[in-house]
């Protein structure tokens, strides 16, 4: 005879999370939390409840309480200091994420980091592998996704060989989108992928090729290659993303000039090593890749900062692009750099990669 368990009903699942659960209605009133935040915060859910949650949890950088704000936007975050009146400094883990079919309501996730940062669990603040997207946000993204892949798979078996470029073209796009989401859940498990011999202009081009069948519009990106260029060491997917956010950020900084210019450059720097904190040999950085704008540059202000999350200049942006390359170009044991060079009116972003081990090295050691 089967034996019927009774589901728990969604109380009694909150009541028991581990983690601090917070409902926030419109204006970020707190509605409703489950025990973990009453422990949290100290008080109990008949104080908390009614009350703004700006009054109770007070973050040390502004940027965060404003992304918070937009009860529109999910967002996850580690490493976040913070302030909670009569319990003193934290250092914490957030998730929000709006209520669906309810606009102004979010449900708030926290966790005290300070804890298991004592015993060497957490990751150094600022690192890009803080971040990382939601489960459910990333589970809903991917299966539009693979419907738009099979609709273009379906389309290109209808269209000329000429036309089938734009299908694959779609379909190549979808898959490195879901690969990057892969790669975003991953982020705060520190995963870099493998790295292999690149071709560094297919490369560029690939990038060139995916942001002008998205944005018609000039300015057209100028190629300054070096051909004699050998393959560099790093990640085909990584260098596609790096480059699509360097060359959209280029394109966007000067897209109100009549005499706009976006430049790639690839050239042989000598000189510049990566020193690692062990007994090898320091790697060398020999080839960099440039982009280059002549937009009006960036606030002087910034620049020890424009690699860091939720840093940006742009009214709409979420501060999130640029540190992403960065740790995408770390994960290849790349550096970027960015400068101003104000003679010629023009902003460079430089990253520098390894060269590829030449084979024929490797078959003359065996």
């Amino acid at each position: 005879m089967a034996v019927v368990v009774d589901t728990p009903d969604l109380k009694r699942q909150l009541a028991s999370l581990p983690l601090p659960v917070v409902l926030l209605g419109p204006g970020q009133r707190i509605a409703s939390i489950n025990p973990a935040g009453e422990q949290f915060f100290g008080q109990s859910r008949r104080r908390l409840e009614g009350r703004s949650l700006a009054a109770v949890l007070q973050f040390a950088e502004p940027r965060v309480a404003e992304r918070l704000a937009d009860s529109e936007t999910p967002l996850s975050a580690r490493q976040v200091e913070a302030v909670i009146p009569g319990i003193g400094r934290r250092t914490i883990d957030i998730t929000v994420a709006p209520v669906t079919d309810s606009p102004g309501w979010q449900i708030l996730t926290l966790h005290d980091s300070t804890a298991a940062e004592a015993m060497g669990e957490t990751q150094a603040a600022g690192d890009l592998g803080a971040l990382r997207a939601p489960e459910v946000l990333a589970h809903e993204i991917k299966n539009p996704l693979a419907g738009i892949r099979g609709a273009a798979q379906l389309l290109a078996r209808k269209l000329d060989e000429r036309d089938q470029t734009l299908t694959t073209l779609i379909a190549d796009e979808v898959d490195r989108i879901a690969k990057l989401i892969d790669q975003m859940q991953t982020l705060s498990r520190r995963m870099a992928e493998p790295v292999a011999p690149v071709n560094l202009h297919e490369t560029v081009r690939r990038a060139i090729a995916v942001l002008s069948a998205a944005h018609d519009a000039a300015p057209r990106v100028e190629e300054e290659f070096d051909p004699s260029l050998p393959p560099v060491l790093g990640s085909t997917h990584g260098l596609v993303q790096v480059l699509i956010n360097l060359l959209s950020n280029a394109r966007e900084a000067c897209k109100d000039r009549t005499d706009a210019r976006v430049i790639v450059r690839t050239r042989f720097v000598s000189g510049l090593q990566l020193h690692g904190g062990g007994k090898g040999a320091p790697l060398r950085l020999p080839i960099e890749l440039r982009v280059s704008d002549n937009g009006p540059g960036f606030d002087p202000a910034m620049r020890e900062h424009m690699f860091e999350p939720f840093v940006t200049s742009k009214k709409s942006g979420q501060g999130l692009g640029l540190a992403l390359v960065r740790k995408l170009v770390r994960d290849m044991n790349g550096r970027i750099t960015c400068d101003r060079d104000e003679a010629a009116g023009l902003t460079h972003f430089r990253v520098h990669l390894a060269m590829a081990p030449d084979r024929r090295d490797k078959r003359r050691q065996a």
